[in-house]
């Protein structure tokens, strides 16, 4: 009997050697959880066996429990290293079309040629599906796919609408009303200001404003538009008409006018894009106080073509590719998995599991909602063995390994004693 319990400790003693061994060899591994040999003891006795006299027959290896607790989050240069700062795993596809998915808290992905987010094994990295606005359409493991980054440049949109807000100087000398605005004459016009605006095709054009001062009594001011010509040089061509602006002095110079916008048609373009191309011109928020002249608000919504500049990935999981033209798109929000009981996950190797009858149904959803941690691009999840446990730890396991070894040394002494018995 005591050899069949002293071996039980040997084997048990050898089974808490080997995961603390397996721990301390993925101590640099990313997203790998350690690993804790979980014993019970023998206790077997007959029918009518009693209790108070009954011996232990030793111990037996009654799990090998995984530990997800958080690891530390080391921070890279590679935005597509992916860490979770809480709870959560990574749904990945063994290949591009497989409707199998992988779980991993390993975050180190790449691009493969095809443009796919992928990991070390080839694992393709899930994103459920965004609206224009970045908002998920559906949170179902079903409906997400592999990230694939845009192979096509960023598509130009042209200008329909420009911000104009100036300061117009209530001391300038009104000018003529007769007098026609000439953009090569600079006594016929007060102040001017230009903005680059952008075809369909995404090409640039400078379009100038040009004030002049007709009446002080009236704090009247007439703006006149021009387009450079699509022939080139100096030439411009006028849009539209004049526009007539109006202060009231009462409130410190705001612009009266009614409408304060102007839409201006463009019929001509060097480069081929489509026309006419409406453009609407808003002068809200312009003013004529003392100051100098001033452009206090210079915007339009128009941009020219882009080139794919990186990833940006917010701690919601949102992936956005960005552009040279200052502009992004919405690629999809990275997939996130979790299970009632995560112990219960079989290991298949590379830091990866599936789901099992004991981990209970997988619950997918996006980061930062429920119980789902964030994502932090440019960082890794470390390995959360702490080496110092695992070595102590070792020494603890060969104690009770040379214990166990005494103990048959022991019992064969014994034996050996009554042999030799006359």
């Amino acid at each position: 009997m005591s050899f069949s319990t002293a071996i039980s400790g040997l084997n048990a003693a050898s089974a808490d050697l080997n995961v603390k061994s397996n721990n301390i060899a993925n101590v640099n591994t990313t997203g790998f959880k350690g690993s804790r040999a979980e014993f019970a003891d023998v206790y077997a006795i007959s029918a009518f066996g009693s209790s108070n006299t009954a011996i232990g027959n030793g111990v037996v290896l009654n799990n090998v429990a995984q530990q997800f607790t958080q690891g530390n989050l080391e921070f890279t240069d590679n935005s597509l290293d992916l860490g979770i700062s809480g709870q959560g795993f990574f749904a990945l596809a063994p290949n591009q079309n497989s409707g199998e998915v992988v779980y991993s808290r390993a975050g180190a992905f790449g691009i493969n040629k095809d443009g796919y987010v992928v990991n070390g094994s080839g694992q393709f990295l899930r994103t459920f599906p965004v609206n224009p606005d970045g908002t998920v359409s559906s949170t179902a493991l079903s409906s997400s796919s592999p990230l694939q980054l845009p192979s096509s440049s960023g598509t130009p949109a042209a200008t329909t609408t420009v911000a104009l807000a100036t300061n117009l100087p209530s001391t300038a000398t009104p000018l003529a009303d007769a007098t026609a605005i000439d953009p090569a004459d600079p006594s016929t016009y007060t102040n001017s200001t230009s903005v680059t605006i952008f075809d369909s095709l995404g090409n640039q054009n400078i379009v100038t404003s040009y004030y002049k001062k007709t009446d002080a009594a009236l704090n009247q001011w007439t703006v006149d538009v021009y387009i450079d010509e699509p022939s080139g040089g100096n030439a411009q061509t006028q849009l539209g008409v004049s526009k007539t602006l109006n202060f009231d002095p009462a409130t410190g110079g705001t612009l009266s006018s009614s409408p304060t916008d102007q839409a201006y048609s463009i019929v001509a373009l060097a480069s081929g894009a489509a026309v006419p191309q409406v453009v609407t011109i808003d002068f809200v928020g312009s003013t004529q106080n003392s100051a100098a002249f001033t452009v206090n608000t210079l915007q339009q919504n128009g941009f020219t073509t882009g080139r794919l500049s990186g990833l940006d990935i917010s701690d919601d999981g949102l992936v956005r590719a960005t552009y040279t033209n200052g502009q992004s798109q919405p690629l999809g929000k990275i997939a996130l998995a979790n299970f009632a009981n995560p112990q219960g996950l079989k290991q298949i190797g590379n830091t990866s599991w599936t789901e099992t009858i004991d981990s209970g149904l997988v619950l997918s959803g996006e980061a930062g909602t429920g119980n789902f941690g964030l994502i932090q691009s440019g960082s890794l999840e470390s390995s959360n063995v702490d080496l110092t446990k695992e070595l102590v730890g070792l020494i603890i396991s060969q104690r009770n390994f040379q214990a166990n070894s005494k103990s048959i040394e022991t019992q064969n002494a014994i034996t050996q004693t009554i042999i030799n018995l006359r």
